[in-house]
């Protein structure tokens, strides 16, 4: 009788356990959790509320005031211009040390230094090109001093529109030549030898067989580009202060009550920041996966 009841009996559950595995991208899951969604998380919430915790969208209708619309278009503009030259000189320097005539000791520094000069941002940054470009920066004396050149007399100022969009190209460039660099990497040598095969020259090779199959590529990586500098924060707030009218310093200060005294409504910018760079990062990803196709 037991030996039946005993037969009949389930077979116990084995308690679940975590693959050991799994531990090693527990930091990391950790640190995305705390750092990314939790305060995104926030920003979302708090961009439709009121002080008092109660839901509005007055935070959200504040953004089409003419200051902040102001604000957001010169972040786009700026954002474009950098991304624009950023792509075109990464794009020419990576062409040149994979395909060009360039020695191939230097692709492997180039990389290096690429991987560490597109995380160099905020105020390091800031300081390196004030020391450089700024007022009585090295280059801006050794230029009027020694060349005859005055910045200043040109309208050149490390404050303005252009001297941000010049800073954001120290991290732009090398961004654009560590992405691409894998894309051109991908062109098949059997690709061009049957367009000279086929009496085609090497700009046509460029413009019919080459460019097409870069293009996805080229411009997942502009739209790449356009969220990197649309969201750099630190550097345009320790580089120019309060003399420029774009999103981040206007996010800055809201969030400290200079200017309002409305954290929310800079919960709302931060708001339109993510929708934004959201809108950029997603045409980077479906443009990525198109030229994906083709490279593999």
């Amino acid at each position: 009788m037991s030996s039946d009841s005993s037969a009949a009996r389930p077979p116990a559950r084995e308690p679940f356990r975590l693959p050991l595995h799994w531990l090693g991208a527990a930091p990391f899951a950790i640190f995305v959790l705390l750092f990314l969604i939790m305060p995104t998380m926030r920003i979302v919430v708090g961009a439709f509320q009121t002080p008092d915790g109660s839901f509005t969208l007055d935070n959200i209708r504040g953004l089409f005031t003419t200051s902040i619309l102001s604000a957001y278009w010169i972040s786009i503009k700026i954002s474009i211009a950098s991304a624009l030259l950023g792509c075109l000189i990464g794009f020419a320097v990576a062409a040149a040390a994979v395909l060009g005539g360039l020695p191939k000791w230097i692709r492997g520094p180039l990389l290096t230094f690429s991987g560490v000069a597109s995380n160099f941002a905020g105020v390091p940054l800031a300081f390196a090109f004030l020391a450089t470009l700024g007022p009585v920066g090295l280059l801006t004396v050794f230029l009027k001093t020694q060349v005859g050149i005055d910045l200043r007399a040109l309208g050149f100022n490390i404050l303005s529109f252009w001297g941000l969009t010049v800073t954001y190209l120290f991290f732009q460039i090398p961004l654009m030549i560590l992405i691409i660099t894998p894309a051109l990497d991908g062109l098949k040598r059997e690709w061009r030898e049957a367009a000279q095969i086929l009496g085609a020259t090497n700009a046509q090779y460029w413009r019919m067989v080459a460019f097409p199959i870069l293009l996805p590529s080229f411009l997942g990586t502009l739209a790449l580009l356009f969220a990197n500098a649309f969201g750099a924060v630190a550097t345009a707030i320790a580089l120019t202060g309060s003399s420029l009218n774009i999103v981040p310093i206007l996010l800055f200060a809201q969030i400290r009550g200079d200017v309002l005294g409305n954290p929310h409504l800079g919960y709302a910018l931060a708001f339109g920041m993510i929708v934004v760079t959201g809108i950029a990062n997603t045409i980077y990803i479906w443009l990525r996966a198109r030229s994906e196709r083709w490279l593999k």
